[in-house]
């Protein structure tokens, strides 16, 4: 993403007409975003939710299943490696493809091998290998992650960063879908056939290894950015640790040079956290309450897909209605609320159409505190020499919450049983606001200046 900048009114452009509007997702450069978005998004849940269904369903303890929340550590220090991504070549892939294809193409490839890796372990027996093998995939896709936000930053002008970001998140969304309702429907058709369940998991993830194939292809089918090109050419003479420490120094250092600096990465950690605890055991409380695994897959992930691209859309409305930090405060409230629902759903049992309403609504609130919080997390990106490194420091501390405050979730709800659990992830979301409050009282909000959504 670029920079945010203020609104002038001697550099306001006049509103496009709504043909322009919509041709924008046409061009060439937004659809190879759409499809790298498909891409980022499909690895996610495999060592997510979808696991955490296939480990329950083959009898691994609540408690076992709420650790394996540790498995997204790479996605929380992504931002270790991502200078390296970000100076360094891969052997042969840079010199063929360039410097962000071939980091591409090379780390897509490495996904694949860890996704057929984590399908033939087996739950039941050896947690601890599905664990690592976990662990590999969320390495290879958070390597992914770091790249595709360079290449889209690179890659789209002003004029189509809007309309880029738009696409990449739902296709993203839909990568997801098809990664936890496609698997569960594969899986089920697989096991349709006559083949064991521990087989039709396997040639679940198998499927999904393949599909990573339409990343690689959209990389190859790519032209290198040229921003990308000129960076490449700026840093020849240099050697590759200079070239590492100038994007690690430079981005960190101007980033903790600024005001609040601490309490507000302090508030990125902890603002999405309601939802990452509560999210870390829904799919467990699903299942416990009688669903089927296709309820799951076609209320959870289909209802569910629709209710988050609306929420999508209603909070990019009220980002440009409101100022960022009403905007925050609408979506921090909202977001924690909606886990209620689901302390609803407990009492009230095994019924779909309940089960619809709960899934709608939280991920209807929930879409809108995330896109103004990416607006939030957009706007720190103030100086486009750093985004792609400082983005990837942002979104790996957003994922501190969702990694390991969420770990002991499935132990809280041992203790506590569903009802007072989602109770409890209310009052989670509690410290974020404290924070937001304090930042909102010294100001930072009006120094960030206005976002650009």
């Amino acid at each position: 993403m670029t920079a945010p900048e203020a609104a002038s009114p001697t550099s306001a452009a006049p509103a496009p007409t709504w043909r322009e509007a919509w041709a924008v997702y046409l061009q060439p450069r937004v659809l190879i975003v759409l499809m790298l978005g498909f891409s980022s998004g499909l690895p996610l849940a495999l060592s997510g939710s979808t696991l955490l269904v296939w480990m329950r369903e083959s009898g691994v303890d609540l408690g076992t299943i709420g650790l394996f929340a540790l498995v997204g550590t790479p996605y929380t220090l992504k931002f270790i490696w991502a200078p390296l991504v970000d100076a360094l070549h891969v052997p042969v892939f840079t010199r063929a493809f360039g410097r962000r294809r071939g980091w591409l193409v090379f780390s897509q490839l490495l996904l694949i091998g860890a996704i057929l890796l984590l399908a033939l372990t087996d739950p039941a027996r050896s947690p601890l290998f599905v664990a690592l093998g976990a662990l590999l995939v969320a390495t290879m896709s958070s390597t992914q992650d770091i790249v595709v936000d360079a290449f889209r930053v690179e890659s789209l002008p002003e004029s189509e960063q809007a309309a880029g970001m738009a696409s990449y998140v739902a296709a993203y969304r839909i990568g997801m879908l098809v990664s936890t309702a496609g698997v569960l429907f594969i899986v089920s058709g697989f096991e349709s056939t006559g083949i064991g369940r521990s087989s039709a998991w396997m040639w679940g993830y198998v499927v999904m290894a393949a599909l990573v194939l339409i990343g690689t292809l959209t990389a190859l089918a790519a032209t290198e950015p040229e921003q990308s090109v000129r960076a490449e050419e700026a840093t020849r003479d240099e050697s590759a640790l200079a070239r590492v420490m100038h994007a690690a120094t430079g981005a960190f250092s101007e980033f903790l040079s600024r005001k609040h600096a601490w309490v507000a990465l302090a508030f990125v950690v902890l603002f999405k956290l309601t939802d990452a605890f509560s999210g870390t055991m829904t799919a467990p409380f699903v299942i416990d309450l009688g669903f089927t695994r296709n309820d799951y897959a076609a209320i959870v992930k289909g209802v569910g897909l629709a209710a988050t691209l609306i929420g999508g859309f209603a909070g990019g409305y009220v980002a440009r209605r409101y100022s960022l930090v009403a905007s925050l405060w609408i979506g921090g409230v909202l977001q924690a609320i909606s886990n209620l629902v689901f302390a609803w759903l407990a009492f009230v049992g095994t019924n779909q159409w309940a089960l619809a309403v709960a899934i709608s609504a939280e991920n209807f609130t929930g879409a809108i505190g995330t896109v103004i919080f990416v607006a939030y997390l957009s706007a720190l990106c103030q100086n486009p020499l750093h985004t792609a490194t400082q983005y990837a420091l942002l979104t790996a501390l957003a994922a501190v919450g969702r990694t390991y405050l969420s770990s002991g979730a499935g132990f809280v709800a041992q203790a506590t049983g569903w009802p007072l659990f989602f109770v409890i992830s209310v009052v989670v979301a509690v410290p974020s606001l404290i924070l937001l409050a304090w930042l909102q009282r010294r100001g930072h909000f009006e120094a960030v200046g206005p976002v650009k959504v």
